[in-house]
């Protein structure tokens, strides 16, 4: 399974991967077209600064192994791919309950080492913006992984190479990252 692996000590900040991420989910593929455009595109990589590492880390969906978003979704709307480990989401079916977000990452390194290092505050979001509302279709947004790409937009975007994509089952090692 290929993954996008996070490299904190990299990530200037400049959220790159933001626009690069939003741009490849609009219609137009163009940056000022995309700003236009009636339906703004939205962005499913997120950029945030964290206090308590002092450091800004790059955010998106992780495609977890055991993908509890997708065990309690109601719907199916969430499902995983045996072949290549996605997390992948049918609009269609997606009734917007946001189930799936109020187990996202709640049980991930990032968010077990904010908390055990007493940094985590109830004013911050539980899944720091990796699943996020589409109010306008009734739908949910996520990362892809630019699953019509061979590269996501978010990786090639990103300066610093703070974002590489590997193959987790070659690269053991880099396991760690693909979790914050």
């Amino acid at each position: 399974m290929k993954d996008v692996i996070i490299l904190p000590e990299r990530c200037m900040g400049c959220r790159s991967c933001e626009v690069a991420c939003a741009v490849s989910h609009s219609k137009s593929k163009n940056l000022f077209q995309a700003l236009g455009e009636e339906k703004v595109p939205k962005k499913r990589i997120s950029v945030e600064y964290i206090h308590a590492l002092e450091a800004s880390v790059p955010i998106s969906c992780r495609h977890c192994e055991d993908a509890p978003c997708v065990s309690v979704c109601p719907t199916k709307a969430l499902s995983k791919d045996t072949v290549t480990g996605t997390v992948n989401h049918n609009n269609e079916l997606c009734v917007d309950c946001w189930k799936c977000s109020t187990v996202c990452t709640r049980f991930s390194p990032l968010y077990l080492l904010l908390l055990v290092s007493g940094c985590w505050s109830s004013s911050m979001s539980h899944n720091y913006g990796v699943i996020n509302r589409q109010t306008e279709e009734g739908t949910i947004v996520r990362c892809d992984l630019c699953g019509e790409r061979e590269i996501p937009a978010c990786v090639e975007a990103c300066p610093t190479h703070a974002l590489v994509l590997l193959d987790i089952k070659r690269h053991p090692e880099t396991k760690a990252f693909s979790y914050f």
